[in-house]
Parts: structure tokens; C-alpha cells; sequence
């Protein structure tokens, strides 16, 4: 398992654009990877889950991946959430 405290930095957080290509990311990977936000885990492979999550700019969040490319896949969501979407 590899894990990464994140905080959302783009001003409209995981709406639907981010959140779709986040998924999309995600789902090249074989790795379970999940958003931890509010207590709760978000699947990172599902564009509704991650919708439903309500994720907004500056609430802290933390990646969490288990699998053969959990590290490709914490890495890669990283680099998408630190550069704020491309926003």
C-alpha cells in the first residue's frame, strides 16, 4: 500500500472535468486506488463516486493505493491534484 496526503488546490475542485480525468487516469492502472476524504473511501476509478464525494478547493484528501503499480498510480494522481487539473 502506498498513500499521499494531498491538499485540492484548483478553485473548483473535483468537478466534473477533473473528476473525469481522473478517473479515466486511474483506470489505467491495476492497482485499487481510492480517494480518503471526511472519513470516508472513494473509489478514484468511478467518475460518480468521486462526483458524489462533494470534494472542494483546499479540503485535504489523501490517495491511497494498493497493487503491482501502486506507486505509478499514487505518483500519477499526485502530479494531477498538485497541478491543480491543468486549471
Amino acid at each position: 500500500m502506498v498513500s499521499k496526503k494531498l491538499t485540492i488546490v484548483n478553485a473548483q475542485g473535483f468537478h466534473m472535468r477533473p473528476a473525469s480525468a481522473f478517473a479515466t487516469a486511474m483506470n489505467k492502472y491495476a492497482s485499487d486506488v481510492v480517494i480518503r476524504h471526511n472519513g470516508s473511501d472513494v473509489n478514484a476509478k468511478s467518475l460518480m463516486n468521486i462526483i458524489a464525494a462533494c470534494i472542494k478547493c483546499g479540503n485535504e484528501i489523501e490517495i491511497v493505493a494498493t497493487g503491482a503499480d501502486e506507486e505509478a498510480a499514487v505518483a500519477e494522481a499526485a502530479a494531477m491534484i498538485e497541478g491543480g487539473f491543468g486549471e
